[in-house]
C-alpha cells in the first residue's frame, strides 16, 4: 500500500469512512487510490490532495440536508477548493457560478457576492460534490473513468436511501443522470439546465431553484439556507 493511498483513504472523515465501508474494502477503490498517487507524483492535480475531500469535511452525513451535484473540479491553478462550483477567495469567479449567482439574484433578490467560495453553503448542510473529485491540470474529463464516479454514485444512493429528507439538485443532463439512485420518496429531486453559459438560457435561468429548496426544507421543518455569500 502506498503513503499517497494511505493519506487520501485517510482524508475521508470518520462519519463518512463508516457511512461508506463497503466501498472502500472494495478493489476499485485500492485502485482508485494508487491512479491518483501516481498522478500526483507524475503531473498537477487539482483540488490540492488535502481538498479532495473537503465537502464531507464540512458536511457531515447526518447533517446533510440539500446536495448540489457538479461534474469536474476546475482544472486551471487555484481555482479548484474540493466544493463543486466554488472557488477560493480571490480567484475570479467562473462562468458557470457567476450565473447561479445571477439566478440566486434573480430567484431570492441576493447580490452576487465577490467571493467564489462557498463554504458557508457546506457549513449549513449542503453537500457541494463533484462527481469526480480530482483532475490534471491539462483538461475536463482527465480523471473520469477511474473509480471517482462509482464511489460518488454510492455517495448518492447511500444518502438517497436515508429516511430523513434531503433536497437533491441535479443540473444538466449528467447530473440528471443520477436521479434513479434517489429511491427513497422522502427526498425532492430538483432538476434544470446546467448553469454553464452554453445551457443556462435554456432552463436553468428562470428555475428559481433557491426558493424551492428552502420551501421544501421549510415543509420538511428544517430551517431554510442563508443563501447569501459573504464578499471577499
Amino acid at each position: 500500500m502506498t503513503e499517497g493511498r494511505l493519506t487520501m483513504s485517510n482524508q475521508l472523515p470518520p462519519s463518512w469512512h463508516d457511512l461508506l465501508a463497503h466501498e472502500t474494502t472494495t478493489p476499485y477503490w485500492s485502485s482508485l487510490q494508487d491512479f491518483v498517487a501516481a498522478e500526483r507524483q507524475a503531473t498537477s492535480v487539482y483540488p490540492p490532495a488535502d481538498e479532495t475531500f473537503r465537502a464531507f469535511a464540512l458536511t457531515a452525513p447526518l447533517d446533510v440536508r440539500v446536495v448540489i451535484l457538479g461534474q469536474d473540479p476546475y482544472h486551471s491553478h487555484g481555482q479548484a477548493n474540493g466544493l463543486c462550483f466554488s472557488v477560493a477567495n480571490g480567484v475570479k469567479i467562473p462562468p458557470s457560478l457567476r450565473n447561479i449567482y445571477k439566478e440566486l439574484q434573480a430567484d431570492c433578490g441576493i447580490e452576487p457576492s465577490s467571493s467564489g467560495d462557498l463554504t458557508t453553503w457546506a457549513r449549513q448542510g449542503v453537500l457541494l460534490l463533484n462527481a469526480t473529485l480530482t483532475v490534471r491540470h491539462d483538461g475536463a474529463g482527465t480523471h473520469q473513468g477511474h473509480g471517482w464516479e462509482v464511489f460518488t454514485d454510492a455517495v448518492i444512493h447511500t444518502l438517497g436511501s436515508l429516511r430523513s429528507p434531503i433536497v437533491f439538485v441535479l443540473w444538466g443532463a449528467f447530473a440528471r443522470k443520477k436521479a434513479s439512485l434517489i429511491t427513497q420518496p422522502e427526498h425532492t429531486i430538483i432538476e434544470s439546465a446546467h448553469p454553464s453559459p452554453l445551457s443556462a438560457h435554456n432552463g436553468f435561468f428562470g428555475s428559481k431553484p433557491f426558493s424551492h429548496i428552502n420551501q421544501v426544507l421549510t415543509e420538511n421543518g428544517s430551517a431554510p439556507i442563508d443563501w447569501k455569500i459573504p464578499n471577499s
